[in-house]
């Protein structure tokens, strides 16, 4: 597996080291800002994200800028999942509870508007409301949904266009695991979690009927997280390709490949795949060589 460049994106791009931190537990707690045990270049994000002051933000990214050399008695171990960061695609925090109100439904393996046929029955599978699915960019998201009864897994593989935000539409057979059928209408929360095929596999690409070199569909799969952005390498710089609502993206300008992507995710992680071929096969599901962390 490739590994993918890391760096913090904001007004200029910033080199730094993903690094956790052994120091003793007054001075980590200090930099862990975001709370997961590691001090590494999300908590960078996450001070930004939160108004730390300025001097302690210089210091925690003067610590990362020196690959995690900073306080005198300390040790650290690199991390081996290295990232870039770009923090004006961040959706939300990791982990981030929504709440709103679930149905049930009997669509989406086939024909779903996320279009991600044919689904594995492996799945239950769940449409969201049109806030949150925004565009198609929590398609093919993976959920951990709560009610009364219990919590399951389900993939977003379509739209409930009249739901509020947090709403829910869920597959027919799942919805009795979290909750009373003859009730129709109740409370759910849910949050995203990562993918599970996601662990041991790449990201994967489908093209849409009809791709050519003059004219491309494409869609990424086993995305550990939602996509924001999918961009080529063209004459040294990434472009940027439209994505319909239908979780494709397209354009006339990409040529006859092979490609160089650069995907991000909604927590602004950034992956680079390299030597991804053009394919007319409109079945063929092609696989990369990289995958986004946990």
């Amino acid at each position: 597996m490739k590994k993918a460049i890391i760096s913090v994106i904001s007004a200029a791009a910033i080199i730094l080291s993903s690094t956790a931190v052994t120091a003793d537990s007054a001075q980590k707690t200090a930099m862990d800002i975001n709370g997961d045990g590691i001090v590494n270049t999300f908590d960078l994000v996450a001070a930004r994200q939160t108004g730390l002051s300025g001097t302690k933000l210089k210091l925690l990214s003067d610590f990362l800028l020196n690959h995690g050399k900073g306080f005198t008695d300390e040790t650290t171990t690199p991390i081996t999942t290295e990232v870039t960061i770009d923090e004006s695609c961040i959706l939300e925090p990791k982990g981030t509870v929504h709440t709103g109100e679930g149905t049930f439904y009997g669509g989406g393996y086939v024909g779903g508007h996320a279009m991600l046929d044919p689904v594995s029955h492996d799945y239950w599978i769940v449409a969201m409301n049109h806030a949150d699915y925004n565009e198609a960019q929590l398609a093919g998201a993976y959920l951990e949904v709560t009610g009364e009864l219990g919590t399951i897994n389900m993939l977003v593989t379509d739209e409930l266009p009249e739901g509020k935000k947090g709403d829910l539409d869920l597959y027919t057979d799942a919805f009795p695991l979290i909750a009373p059928v003859e009730k129709g209408r109740v409370p759910v929360s849910w949050k995203i979690v990562p993918l599970d095929t996601a662990a041991d596999a790449p990201v994967c690409y489908k093209y849409k009927v009809g791709t050519t070199e003059f004219w491309c569909g494409i869609q990424v799969r086993n995305h550990r997280y939602p996509i924001t952005k999918l961009e080529y390498l063209k004459d040294g710089e990434f472009v940027e390709i439209q994505r319909r609502p239908y979780n494709y993206f397209e354009s006339m300008e990409m040529g006859k490949g092979p490609f160089t992507f650069r995907i991000t995710d909604i927590y602004g992680q950034q992956i680079i795949d390299e030597n991804i071929p053009l394919s007319y096969d409109d079945t063929e599901i092609i696989p990369g060589h990289v995958q986004f962390p946990e």
